[in-house]
């Protein structure tokens, strides 16, 4: 039989039973549909931190901390970060300051390096107060892709009295429109240790509530920019106000802000907290990594945990399509329902088909091809249906983040290969599902078969 009257035939008989044809299919519609929606939602919300990562330039980015710290207290590239390092006897460690960040800069692939630089301080804008992390940071940090702005733009100069806010500080400050914020003045006052203000005569004053010695000094500064709320790297939630290195040597500041520069300091050489390095690719990385721990420093690069955030996609991929998959299999469990039954009605059709000459290869085919084309059609329009459902999803999730004032974010992503295997798919559960009751139509007797009712 020719593949042209195995289709026409097959759509034919498809034809004559349409109502169950159509539930059939529906039943693959939202079988696949709930699949690529759910696969869909994997791939953005991967493709949303790839692409972060990259304009941030997070691949070719290391943190520098001092010997023995880094995240969660320890080195990252130890092989057991639950052993101490032993320091030989009479070995000083090696201080992160700026003989250490001039010898960084050296390096062969390093662009720039900044110390990680922030202190707290009492913001006043708009009539309001909130306590918040200035971050320190250079104009060419402030203007490279790092710092993404919503209005504005970035400082130009490391001495300039200008500041870049971030549009979640000015939303918390009453702001609505980040743009009408720039050109306005925001002070920031800060403490510093002032001994005037010890009395030496009465130190139980100090635990009972009395002077303490420090002062407090405001500034102003000019808003030039308005940056974005991320997740990583300079003006993330942490640090959402940035100004350059000039301004920032002005401010009388407390030498720490956490309880770790406190240990360093009585070791008696504080030091930067941690140094930010941006190499020219992502390439110089190991490398690089390499020469700063031969002076006795620890890193981290966010480039060596990409694989472990991949592999967590992975899972959530994996998780979302099991989900998927039980429609899908209710889906398949309908297609051998429908097959079954048809073979039912039209067992006399078959014995005609067979005593005409047609062989059990034949027809096994004819049911072959009518749950492919069940499939097919439900492939089809179930990735449509699925493309629909997320957009809507979209739609309204960026609606509701849009009256908080926060960007919009494409949450699912539908690459060619996402639909080619959505189809693909369809039609192989489809032929898988057939082949019980193809296999079982090529077996009937066709003597049998023309005397049935």
């Amino acid at each position: 039989m020719r593949f042209r009257d195995q289709l026409e035939l097959s759509l034919s008989n498809l034809w004559k039973v349409k109502l169950r044809t159509l539930l059939t299919t529906a039943g693959v519609v939202v079988g696949i549909g709930a699949l690529v929606s759910m696969m869909s939602f994997g791939t953005g919300m991967q493709k949303n931190v790839t692409e972060t990562f990259k304009s941030l330039e997070l691949f070719n980015s290391i943190t520098v901390f001092p010997e023995g710290s880094g995240p969660g207290g320890s080195d990252p590239d130890r092989i057991d970060p639950h052993q101490p390092r032993r320091v030989p006897a009479g070995t000083a460690k090696a201080v992160l300051d700026d003989r250490a960040l001039d010898a960084i800069s050296k390096l062969r692939g390093v662009e720039t390096v900044y110390p990680d630089v922030n202190f707290p301080a009492l913001v006043r804008f708009n009539g309001r107060e909130e306590f918040r992390l200035v971050q320190v940071l250079p104009a060419k940090i402030a203007g490279s892709r790092m710092i993404k702005l919503r209005a504005g733009k970035p400082y130009l100069s490391d001495d300039a009295d200008e500041i870049i806010v971030n549009d979640y500080l000015l939303r918390r400050l009453d702001v609505k429109d980040p743009a009408s914020a720039i050109g306005k003045r925001i002070e920031i006052a800060s403490v510093s240790f002032d001994l005037g203000r010890l009395n030496p005569m009465d130190f139980s004053s100090i635990f009972q509530g009395g002077k303490l010695p420090v002062s407090k000094e405001t500034y102003e500064f000019r808003i030039v920019g308005v940056s974005e709320n991320m997740g990583f790297g300079p003006g993330s939630v942490w640090n959402e106000l940035m100004i350059p290195p000039g301004a920032a040597r002005k401010i009388k500041k407390l030498p720490f802000t956490s309880i770790w520069d406190i240990f360093r300091l009585q070791e008696g050489a504080i030091g930067y907290s941690a140094l930010n390095v941006r190499l020219s690719s992502p390439g110089e990385v190991d490398a690089v990594k390499a020469r700063i721990k031969e002076m006795g420093f620890s890193t981290f690069a966010l480039a060596d945990q990409f694989a472990q955030v991949r592999q967590a996609f992975f899972f959530l991929d994996m998780i979302l399509a099991a989900v998927g998959m039980i429609a899908i299999f209710v889906a398949a469990l309908g297609i051998v329902n429908t097959m079954v039954m048809s073979i039912l009605e039209r067992t006399r059709e078959i014995g005609i088909m067979k005593a005409v000459g047609a062989g059990d290869g034949d027809v096994r085919s004819v049911f072959v091809f009518e749950s492919s084309i069940i499939g097919f059609a439900g492939g089809l329009l179930g990735y449509g249906l699925g493309w629909i459902v997320s957009r809507v999803i979209n739609r309204v999730v960026n609606y509701f983040l849009a009256r908080q004032s926060l960007p919009a974010i494409d949450y699912f992503a539908f690459p060619w290969w996402l639909f080619a295997g959505a189809l693909a798919f369809a039609v192989a559960v489809s032929l898988a599902a057939g082949i019980y009751p193809a296999h079982r139509a090529a077996l009937v007797d066709p003597v049998k078969a023309l005397r049935h009712d």
